[in-house]
């Protein structure tokens, strides 16, 4: 007994050429289906190639449109021919012209041999087949699909939404389950014959004519109907993507599929000459003779698809930059973020890298130009100091700084007077520490030597803006670790918050801080505020700040470092 090769064939011949001298060479007959949309020259040519291998032979030819009944038909007329012209045949492979032999063909020929009455071809319910793609399982076999999806896509669509709106239904032939499953079988004779030889073979391709993506379910629906011993699984390994489109496989490809210890695996490239080299030549170097397992490399194209389609945190690709939150992490690495502080504190970025040992930038977003630590104009990956670079596209920048200088923490300054675009992709991320003073945006207004009916615009204008800001790190949306004082409630005692932004952040030190940096000058900021009240100007994100504050004399001594025991 032997193994018939059927092949279907639309594409790269010589490979197809190839692949059937090395099944016939190893005594299986092969019958070949050549696409229709292969010119007459081109398959003449190809027919000629192979007059001297007499178990070759090529059957009646078809139009092999994807997702289309014209494959079935192909499998169905090959298959007729070899069950037809070669009595001895006890198993039937259906390969492509794609696929490549892994293992030695008489090691094909004996593990069949050795179940003559297994049928291996992978077949599933619907109710138990996760591996769709675009949203048609169960309805494929219940509605009606008469045109390409590939080339009629938009009367493809159309069609299946006016099924839907009148409900319309088709009945499925009595007795039929539905089943789905790779295109790539095995069966035996006994099953295989009587598929193709059954009575009611006329209903069931008429139904099936209009099924759906037909190859993945025709053969996989009839062979519960008459196989005794069904093992559901394929002996080809064909791998696809999140897409539903098959993996291909390339030189570099070599020793994975080693590892597989499959019979044969499918989407060979054409030009994958080391290979074709390795495997249809080198019989030394075949695989050892041992059970197909595909599943040990399951984990290395589960961890591709998930590299492919949800990528390394805080770097984006072509594939998924259009999109908003399809990221995998919106930065590659914690962050802070301060609101307020350099405002409330003289020299605080020096004193925050001391004590965090961090890099400590000024405001990166302001409207002049971007603040990178120690007076930077560029940094990692060529970030320059450019306001219009930066602002051409924030959130970009951001992710961008963070990827470039992973390893090495980094804190900046933020607040009302600077680029807001960046806030909703700051807020979203969970790798960002925002720690805001609200109301601070006041103290440099406040010192300032304006005119108090300007620094009064500016103040409502600048209000407005962080207010907003704190709307949206209080949204349910937000992921970054929030933590939001008034100005009011901070000086009253900053130490407790700093140390607790300081242990957040990982401290290089081990001792608590014993000293804040240096506040600035409040003295009389009471009354300021009280006067922009007096002009309409209600500044109410400061919390309560009596003009009578205790320490805000002009007189008064500056506040000194203290100890907490």
């Amino acid at each position: 007994m032997s193994v018939g090769i059927v092949m279907l064939v639309h594409t790269a011949l010589d490979r197809a050429e190839q692949a059937a001298r090395h099944w016939a060479s190893g005594g299986c007959p092969v019958v070949i289906h050549v696409d229709k949309i292969v010119d007459r020259k081109t398959y003449n040519a190809f027919v000629s190639s192979l007059s001297d291998v007499p178990s070759v032979e090529f059957s009646t030819r078809h139009r092999c449109e994807w997702g289309t009944w014209g494959i079935v038909a192909a499998s169905q007329a090959a298959s007729e021919q070899m069950l037809k012209n070669y009595s001895f045949v006890r198993h039937v492979y259906l390969a492509s012209g794609s696929c490549l032999p892994l293992r030695p063909v008489e090691e094909l020929i004996e593990y069949l041999e050795e179940r003559p009455r297994t049928d291996f071809i992978e077949s599933a319910t619907t109710a138990d087949v996760p591996w769709t793609v675009g949203g048609l399982d169960q309805e494929r076999f219940v509605l009606r699909f008469p045109f390409s999806w590939k080339k009629k896509r938009f009367l493809f669509d159309r069609y299946v939404q006016l099924q839907r709106a009148l409900r319309l239904k088709r009945r499925i032939p009595n007795g039929l389950v539905p089943h789905m499953g790779s295109q790539w079988w095995c069966l035996t004779r006994q099953t295989l014959s009587a598929i193709l030889q059954d009575p009611d073979r006329a209903d069931y391709d008429r139904y099936f004519k209009q099924v759906w993506i037909p190859d993945e379910s025709y053969f996989q629906t009839l062979s519960r109907q008459y196989s005794t011993n069904i093992e559901s699984r394929s002996l080809t390994l064909s791998k696809f993507d999140f897409q539903g489109k098959p993996h291909i496989f390339y030189d570099d490809h070599l020793q994975l599929l080693r590892r597989s210890d499959c019979f044969v695996a499918r989407k060979i490239w054409p030009h994958a000459n080391r290979l074709y080299d390795a495997f249809l030549t080198d019989l030394a170097g075949a695989m050892k003779r041992t059970e197909p397992n595909p599943g040990k490399i399951d984990r290395i194209f589960a961890k591709a698809v998930e590299r492919r389609t949800r990528g390394r945190p805080g770097l984006y690709m072509q594939s998924r930059f259009p999109n908003e939150d399809w990221e995998n992490g919106v930065t590659a690495a914690p962050y802070s973020v301060f609101h307020g502080f350099s405002e409330l504190f003289e020299n605080f970025e020096p004193w925050l890298a001391k004590a965090t040992g961090t890099r400590v930038h000024g405001h990166l977003f302001a409207q002049d130009r971007v603040h990178y630590a120690s007076g930077h104009t560029t940094i990692h990956g060529g970030l320059s100091d450019s306001a219009e670079a930066r602002d051409y596209n924030p959130g970009a920048f951001l992710t961008n700084l963070i990827w470039n200088t992973r390893g090495e923490r980094q804190c900046y300054q933020f607040g009302p007077a600077d680029n807001q675009d960046i806030n909703w992709r700051v807020a979203k991320d969970h790798n960002a520490q925002v720690s805001v003073i609200s109301g601070a945006w006041a103290v440099p207004l406040f010192r300032s030597n304006l005119n108090f009916m300007d620094i009064r615009k500016q103040a409502a204008e600048l209000q407005k803006i962080e207010n907003d800001h704190l709307k949206i790190l209080r949204s349910p949306f937000a992921k970054a670790r929030v933590r939001i004082w008034s100005m009011a409630e901070f000086i009253e005692a900053p130490m407790e918050p700093l140390q607790g932004i300081l242990d957040e952040i990982g401290p290089t030190q081990v001792h608590r801080i014993a000293e804040v940096p240096k506040m600035v000058d409040l003295g009389g900021f009471g009354q300021f505020l009280q006067n922009l009240k007096n002009q309409g100007m209600h500044p109410h994100l400061m919390g309560d700040f009596p003009t009578d504050r205790v320490g805000e004399t002009p007189n008064s001594p500056p506040r000194k470092p203290y100890l907490v025991q």
